[in-house]
């Protein structure tokens, strides 16, 4: 029976029944300068406890979960009611309150200030600071890395009169544009915004890009260190400019000048993408003669780029290989997050012993690094479930402090390898209903499909799914824009047996997939089409609107067409079908396909009457299939015209006999040669459809048997349809496949009819 939990919106959400800067440069007077720059410490970063990833690729395939009833005690109820808005207001008496004692009131409002504080920790986040943390570890980055800290300050006073000096001079040399570029870089803040719009500053940045050429490496080095502070007025014309001239000089750099320029441009945030390239080919030659430092900053210069060839991936990580016992664990986090933003996987032999040193010394992690590695052994789907198991056990204590994202980041890299741990899980839902303004719709889905992979309900389901939920309508706009992350949400909410039906139709609607038509459409008409099919089976008060029919035998085909493909081919599928044609003396009485085509995989369906006997599901079935033997008679068209004509006049008796000649005609042939095979009509209520499934150990949670969302959700499905579902486990079906054939037919009896019996 459904029960509706009311909403303030129109439609409700329908929930079926719950299932069991560097020192001043100088011209040539002071040779020597250049060095003292690169060797300057480096600034403090701090080590954020969060993570944040701005673009992740990985897309899981199946998840699900169950859900506990509303009633559960009038404490829990209470909590929910800042979730639940119901559509009536009950009628209540006016109660008249004492008033609040002044100290305690002052203790509230500290005690929520307080938390507020400590939730605006945990969702801080420098996108520049964070990933740089590990440049702390070691005195050997410091002349790789951007260097914030200045020696001198200069107040805006200072900053007007350098101006009015630079209005005085016609003819800037090389020498004079640096000392102004340096010195306006110590300017406050707010002052060096204000640089932009100075026709003054506009003349110096002109005349640098007419005089690049003529500075040595060393001093076009310090110039682009003095442009970082002062990127908010510089000009992507300038900035064009100079990674032009610093793309011609790679050749000639040494591979730290090359790794601070690098960091340089990425503290500028400007994309130089020729500048990396050929960059990158100058590493790859120089690849294996990097120390420890060289490499961890080169990996990480590449992640913030996003790309780098293969063959350096490859190299970098035997580099890495190389100093495995001297890395630590903050480098490798960088060196995971670097991998992870450009597509490259880390071979599992890495893995794992990445996996054994947090698992020694996961209380020296920081939270950032953790999540990083985290991320890594979800795209590289290695299975080291010590290192899962021990991140579990420290997630109660550091998930509160973590960031939305860090949070979305550890429960998906969880749920991606299919690994269940309740204590994370929960400690997950218990702080994301308070913590639910910060979400992104892209933490939003991830969220809900983590929890519906895992087919995992906490002990707060009522109020985690409602806050999220509510969430989703606060920001549909924002929904609509990415619909990826919408569908996302409602297919994860399908596997939770939980259906908001106005957001449910504002997804089926026509409007929205014209909208959706400017992304991946095959992705996305999949999901429609799978949401569509599950509100019609679990959702039929359901009235609003729904796909079309077309768009329906559109995306049917394309399934049907991919599950035919060699690669989606279960041998194991394939040898039960067989088996089961045995077992039944027919192939006419098996029928391999997917029965219900949105939930996008395929099962053998058998039917039988009220006597157990098998009902025929093919209506042409092939004669080599027939149990009938052939008796040889070649018919055509004229055999036909003659046998089917009655009214024969004496001119055909001549051709008449040479047909009998040929075979004895007999009322039986006739009936068999015009008549094709029928299926007996059998009234619905006295058949027994069972839906036999072959599953595999990627239909479950790792070593559990506990179904993922969408399997769990197909068979719940189809029980509502009125099939009997019967399964093949791995455990059981794989083990026979090395047995006797009689062995296996024993097997599928047993279960086959075994089922048939329960269900008398």
């Amino acid at each position: 029976m459904a029960t509706a939990l009311c909403r303030g919106l129109q439609g409700g959400i329908f929930r079926t029944a719950t299932f069991s800067s560097f020192t001043r440069w100088t011209s040539a007077k002071h040779p020597d300068k250049l060095r003292t720059i690169l060797i300057q410490p480096a600034s403090y970063f701090k080590k954020a406890d969060n993570a944040r990833d701005l673009q992740d690729s990985s897309k899981p395939l199946e998840y699900s979960s169950k859900i506990n009833n509303l009633e559960t005690g009038q404490a829990e109820h209470d909590s929910k009611q800042q979730y639940l808005k119901p559509n009536i207001r009950p009628r209540v008496k006016k109660l008249v309150l004492p008033r609040e004692n002044p100290s305690e009131k002052l203790a509230k409002i500290y005690r929520q200030s307080r938390t507020e504080t400590i939730y605006n920790e945990a969702e801080s986040y420098d996108s520049m600071a964070d990933p740089r943390g590990f440049q702390q570890s070691r005195p050997e980055y410091k002349s790789l890395c951007y260097n914030s800290e200045h020696t001198m300050c200069i107040s805006a006073e200072e900053g007007e009169t350098l101006l009015q000096k630079l209005a005085c001079i016609d003819d800037l040399a090389p020498a004079d544009v640096y000392e102004f570029l340096e010195k306006l870089s110590h300017l406050p803040e707010d002052h060096i915004d204000r640089l932009k719009s100075n026709k003054h500053f506009e003349k110096l940045c002109s005349r640098s890009m007419e005089v690049l050429q003529l500075y040595t490496h060393g001093d076009l080095i310090c110039i682009l260190h003095a442009l970082v502070p002062l990127k908010a007025s510089v000009s992507r014309p300038m900035l064009k400019a100079y990674e032009e001239e610093f793309s011609r000089r790679v050749w000639y750099l040494s591979t730290n000048e090359l790794l601070l320029v690098a960091d340089m441009w990425r503290c500028l945030s400007y994309s130089v993408p020729k500048f990396l390239a050929i960059m990158y080919s100058y590493m790859h030659l120089r690849c294996m003669d990097l120390n420890l430092a060289q490499a961890i900053q080169l990996i990480y210069i590449i992640g913030e780029g996003r790309h780098a060839p293969e063959e350096l991936m490859e190299k970098l990580e035997a580099v890495v290989l190389r100093y495995l016992q001297a890395i630590n664990l903050e480098e490798i986090g960088t060196i995971c997050l670097g991998y992870f933003k450009t597509g490259h996987g880390l071979s599992e032999y890495l893995m794992r012993k990445f996996g054994d040193r947090v698992v020694e010394n996961i209380n020296d992690i920081s939270n950032y690094a953790l999540v990083n590695i985290l991320k890594m052994f979800r795209f590289t789907r290695v299975d080291h479930m010590d290192f899962f198991k021990r991140v579990g056990q420290v997630a109660r204590d550091r998930i509160p402090n973590m960031g939305i994202q860090g949070i979305m980041h550890m429960t998906l890299s969880f749920s991606s390898m299919h690994v269940l741990d309740e204590d994370l899980m929960n400690t997950v839902a218990s702080v994301i209903p308070d913590r639910v303004s910060y979400c992104r719709s892209k933490d939003i889905a991830k969220l809900l499909w983590s929890f519906g992979i895992l087919t995992y309900n906490p002990p707060n389901a009522d109020i985690f799914y409602s806050a999220l939920i509510n969430e989703i309508y606060k920001n549909l706009q924002e929904f609509k824009t990415f619909p990826e992350h919408f569908l996302t949400c409602l297919m994860a909410l399908a596997f939770c047996q939980r259906f908001p039906l106005d957001l449910i139709e504002v997804a089926l609607s026509e409007e929205f997939l014209i909208q959706s038509t400017k992304i991946s459409m095959y992705e996305l008409k999949k999901d429609l089409f799978t949401i569509a099919g599950s509100v019609e089976i679990e959702c039929p008060e359901y009235t609003g609107k729904t796909i079309s029919p077309e768009l329906r035998q559109e995306v049917t085909e394309m399934l049907i067409n991919f599950s035919n493909q060699d690669i989606y081919v279960k041998e194991e599928a394939l040898e039960a079908a067989s088996m089961l044609e045995i077992l039944l003396e027919g192939a006419e009485f098996v029928k391999h396909h997917m029965i219900l085509p949105h939930t996008r995989s395929k099962d053998l369906e058998v039917h039988f009457d009220m006597n157990n006997k098998p009902i025929p599901l093919k209506a042409n079935v092939k004669v080599a299939q027939s149990k009938k033997k052939p008796i040889g008679i070649q018919v055509t068209d004229d055999l036909m015209s003659r046998l089917l004509n009655k009214n024969q006049t004496p001119g055909d008796a001549k051709s008449s006999s040479r047909a009998k000649s040929t075979t004895k005609i007999t009322e039986d042939l006739l009936s068999r040669l015009t008549t094709r095979e029928k299926l007996t009509k059998i009234p619905a209520t006295e058949v027994t459809k069972l839906a036999i499934q072959v599953t595999n150990r990627n239909h479950y949670c790792y070593g559990r048997k506990r179904l993922l969302g969408l399997h769990d959700m197909k068979r719940r499905q189809l029980r509502k349809l009125g099939y009997v579902v019967v399964e093949l486990p791995h455990w059981e079906w794989y083990p026979l496949s090395k047995r006797s054939q009689s062995e296996k037919l024993s097997y599928l009896h047993h279960k086959v009819f075994g089922s048939l019996e329960r269900v008398r």
